[in-house]
Order: structure tokens, then C-alpha cells, then sequence
């Protein structure tokens, strides 16, 4: 059980939000490309406009010529309109965007002519994950070059790897296909969010021996992660969607297990 947060505390964590800003060297401060990719923010709410065919072609483009392990290229879009979602799922798009893609890690479309992977089932999904989630960073960057915001979905309208099970009977996945996210896109209605609350970059960056964590820095952070989620969600916390994601684990871990290690070994597994 989190400690409540009390107005002092609330105040100053949210200070330390408004006040963040990309470490950007003076000499490069005039960098495009390079302030696109420290400036992309997650948007969650967005206008109506549509985004031109080309355009979201190019992003999808992007997805596909992402590096990937021996160039296997572990990953497949699912790729919606507005009005697919709907016929699909039978609600909107999360945050009425105007595209969505979920992103899967799939080893299945491989296997086809080369199975990589006879023995190991937790380094294919690891290589599948690791380069799904490299397409699915290079689409969200060339978004962000086309002036789209996006959002990476993990649970948010059943739309990630919290819902795998879900998603794989919606698309009819077959075996080694699995559900990671889903990338809402559109133009962002109002200002982009500030920065969300990022550790400095010496405790996440070191040569030699690993430093253990600060745990006042620690504690810092997650104070400014709740403040930062009650000012933007009044009428929630960021306990309460903890709590949505905690609810879901256990569903999430067994669909996963089956979907990685197969029925029988998912089955010794959590035995």
C-alpha cells in the first residue's frame, strides 16, 4: 500500500514534473531530427482530422524497414481505420484516434521456411518482442517527423499484451503471434503534455559494476509519477489504474505462458 500524498509532497513532485526538459547540448540544439526524437511526447487525446493516406503509409514504412535480429524482421501490424476498429471491436479507437496498429511479435511467418528456434522457445519470443518493439519505436518516430502524435497502448481498451489472449481470438492469431501494443495516432488536440517524470541519467547509465538504486531518488520518481497522474486524471489515481494492471496480471501471465511455452509446458511451468 502506497503512503497517501499530501499537499507538500503533491506540490513539489509536481514542480519537479513542470520544470523537466531534454538534456539537449547547445551545439546540437538546432538539430531537427534530434529534437523530435527528445520531444516526442505520448498524446491521449486527439482532433478529428484525418491523417492523409501517404502520410500514414510512410509511417508504416518505417515499421517495416526497422533493424531487426539477422534480419528476420519478427513482427506483423494489424493495421485500422476508425471505422475497422469498430467493425472489429465494437468500440472506438482508444482516445478517438484516427489509426491504430497493433504491434505483434510473430515468429510464426518465418517458420515457414526456417525454424530458428527448434528448442528454445524464450529466445524466439525474447527476439520477437525485442525487434516487434524497434518497428514500433521507428513508427513512433516517424510520426513524430510527419507532425502524427501517438500513444503505445498496452491495456488501455484491451489493446496490449494485457489482453493478449483477447487480441489473439479477435485476429485469429495463429501459434508464435503475439499481441505487444497497439499505436494510436493522430493530430494532438491541445498542448503537448510536459515531459513525464525520466531518472537522471546517472542511474540509468554506468560503466563497470552496477549502481544500485538511490532510494530517496527512487522515491522521488514515484512521487511525481502519482502527481503527474492526478493532474492528469482527475477523477482517477495512479493507484487506481495500478490496480486495473494488477487485476489483469494473472489472466496476462497465463495467456502469455501458453502462447510462449505452448499448453503442456505452461501447464509444468506454473505447477
Amino acid at each position: 500500500m502506497l503512503k497517501p500524498l499530501g499537499p507538500t509532497r503533491f506540490a513539489r513532485a509536481l514542480a519537479r514534473i513542470l520544470r523537466g526538459r531534454p538534456n539537449i547540448p547547445v551545439g546540437l540544439a538546432d538539430n531537427v531530427p534530434l529534437r523530435t526524437i527528445l520531444q516526442r511526447r505520448s498524446v491521449r487525446s486527439f482532433m478529428s482530422t484525418e491523417i492523409p493516406d501517404d502520410v500514414f503509409q510512410a509511417i508504416i514504412e518505417a515499421g517495416r524497414l526497422a533493424p531487426s535480429t539477422v534480419n528476420l524482421q519478427t513482427w506483423s501490424f494489424a493495421v485500422f481505420t476508425p471505422e475497422t476498429w469498430q467493425e472489429h471491436f465494437g468500440r472506438g479507437i482508444p482516445f478517438r484516434g484516427r489509426r491504430a496498429v497493433i504491434v505483434l511479435a510473430d515468429t510464426h511467418r518465418a517458420r515457414a521456411v526456417l525454424d530458428v528456434f527448434p528448442s528454445s522457445p524464450l529466445v524466439e519470443y525474447t527476439v520477437a518482442v525485442m525487434n516487434a518493439s524497434l518497428a514500433a519505436m521507428a513508427m513512433n518516430l516517424a510520426a513524430e517527423a510527419l507532425g502524427v502524435s501517438s500513444v503505445m497502448l498496452s491495456e488501455t481498451g484491451r489493446s496490449g499484451f494485457l489482453d493478449a489472449g483477447y487480441l489473439a481470438e479477435k485476429l485469429d492469431l495463429p501459434e508464435h503471434v503475439i499481441p505487444l501494443m497497439t499505436i494510436v495516432f493522430g493530430y494532438p488536440r491541445g498542448a503537448l503534455p510536459p515531459m513525464p517524470p525520466k531518472l537522471p541519467l546517472a542511474s540509468v547509465a554506468f560503466t563497470g559494476a552496477y549502481p544500485h538504486a538511490d532510494p530517496a531518488l527512487m522515491e522521488a520518481w514515484l512521487d511525481a509519477m502519482r502527481a503527474g497522474y492526478k493532474a492528469t486524471h482527475l477523477s482517477s489515481s495512479f493507484e487506481a489504474q495500478l490496480k486495473i494492471y494488477q487485476d489483469k496480471l494473472a489472466r496476462a501471465e497465463s495467456d502469455l505462458q501458453r502462447m510462449v511455452l505452448g499448453a503442456d509446458n505452461a501447464a509444468d511451468e506454473s505447477g
